[in-house]
């Protein structure tokens, strides 16, 4: 062999070597994050938080809600100087969680200085397991700013979190911060404290109450429960207006628990988790306020964050459109149409990025006060182009089954709030039970 050649030949294995080095540094790049987590770990183990290390399983949300618009009365302070305590309910179970905070409806930077993570002690308590109290953190910091308008996703740290249980994430500011993106109308009780209080896993500080989510608008688990999540767009209808305080009854938590009781009796449906995107008076076509972003933003303009931005979705359920009848300045002048080409828009958007979608019928509003022939008549326009199937990949008729067989135009009594819009919890319970799982299955081919 020539000194050329062998030199060559050395060339050649150099590149090899870099090549495959290559490909494990973008492997570990385009990993879950788990084997950075792993590293931060290593070199904070003083820090009091177990950052989650490789394991088994699949990035799920667990939980989540829309930021709708920012807090009445915190305008020019926020919440400084106070625990933010926010209960949230779990749709799977895993071995680790991370947790997206947002700033989306501040005016001027957030920081927050602690956050801490709990499985809570009972339900609808402000009391955690303190075995369970982790702190939370941000790049392998323990406080984070977060710029008007933008959102941040903590450390995966490690937690057993079980499914169907109550999560506390607390949150701390201590200077002011503007207006507090928040949720409101959650029907859970959250709570609050004065002074830093993230660590404290005793209830006895948290004397505030509220029924809203502030700051959190994602919880995700790394969970071998599920392999994929099911996100629900939706109104008050979904959100679970009028359901009980505190149990968990909106139809989206009844999907989830079938979802989950199917899939480990052996049943041939999607290993999904269920988290709901639901948000009082929200629209098809449009928003409730003006401002950039709008308060109570419209199902178009917020279906790229509150769906497509949520963690390894399968699936999109969509029950839109009552809104869009029952706030339009003339329901006259308003077409059925319109209506059905937002939809349509929504699950273009879903189909590009390969997602399923399953609609919803428009259910009866008959005795509540926008109900007019007018307001009825689109109703039942809008549906008959649901019923067609040229609207979505599949359709749940909740019109069908929870409106009176003897007066169609209304809810059956006992599953009516009492206000003629929104259903009873059994009304609620009803919804998540007629929901066919195996309209789940399959993805859309994406669209390039």
């Amino acid at each position: 062999m020539t000194r050329r050649h062998g030199y060559g030949l050395l060339a050649a294995m150099i590149t090899l070597v870099v090549a495959v080095s290559a490909a494990i540094y973008v492997g570990a790049a385009l990993d879950d994050g788990s084997r950075r987590t792993k590293a931060v770990s290593q070199s904070r183990g003083d820090s009091g938080n177990e950052v989650a290390p490789a394991s088994a399983g699949a990035w799920v949300g667990t939980w989540a809600a829309s930021p709708v618009e920012g807090e009445p009365g915190t305008e020019v302070r926020g919440l400084a100087g106070r625990s933010l305590r926010n209960v949230v309910h779990t749709a799977a179970g895993g071995t680790s969680a991370r947790v997206t905070l947002s700033n989306l409806y501040g005016k001027q930077p957030l920081t927050i200085a602690h956050a801490s993570i709990a499985v809570a002690a009972a339900e609808n308590s402000a009391a955690a397991d303190a075995a369970t109290m982790r702190r939370l953190t941000f790049g392998g910091g323990d406080s984070v700013t977060i710029a008007p308008g933008r959102q941040t996703v903590s450390d995966a740290v490690r937690i057993a979190v079980p499914r169907d249980s109550d999560v506390l994430v607390t949150t701390y500011a201590e200077v002011p911060s503007g207006p507090v993106t928040y949720h409101p109308r959650a029907r859970q009780i959250s709570y609050a404290a004065v002074g830093d209080r993230t660590e404290d896993p005793h209830a006895t500080a948290y004397t505030e109450r509220t029924e809203a989510w502030r700051y959190v608008t994602a919880l995700d688990v790394l969970s071998d429960q599920a392999n994929g999540t099911v996100v629900v767009l939706g109104d008050s209808l979904t959100a679970g207006s009028t359901s009980s305080v505190g149990a968990n009854s909106r139809w989206p938590d009844v999907l989830a628990d079938r979802l989950h009781a199917a899939a480990e009796s052996g049943a041939d449906v999607p290993r999904y988790s269920v988290v709901n995107q639901g948000i009082g008076g929200n629209r098809v076509l449009r928003h409730g306020g003006v401002g950039v972003p709008a308060p109570n933003a419209s199902g178009l303009s917020r279906f790229g964050r509150d769906v497509l931005g949520r963690t390894n979705v399968k699936a999109v359920v969509i029950d839109l459109g009552v809104n869009d009848i029952l706030r339009a300045r003339d329901p006259r002048t308003l077409r059925a149409s319109s209506i059905v080409s937002g939809l349509r828009e929504l699950v273009d958007d879903a189909h590009r990025r390969g997602l399923r979608v399953v609609g919803a019928t428009l259910m009866p509003f008959g005795g509540f006060h926008g109900y007019s022939a007018t307001t009825e008549a689109l109703r039942q326009a809008v549906n008959a182009e649901i019923r067609s199937g040229r609207v979505f990949d599949a359709y749940t008729d909740f019109d069908k089954a929870l409106r009176d067989p003897y007066d169609p135009r209304r809810f059956r009594a006992d599953y009516d709030s009492g206000d003629h819009l929104h259903p009873s919890d059994k009304g609620y319970a009803r919804m998540g039970e007629v929901f066919d799982l195996e309209d789940l299955k399959g993805a859309a081919p994406a669209e390039l």
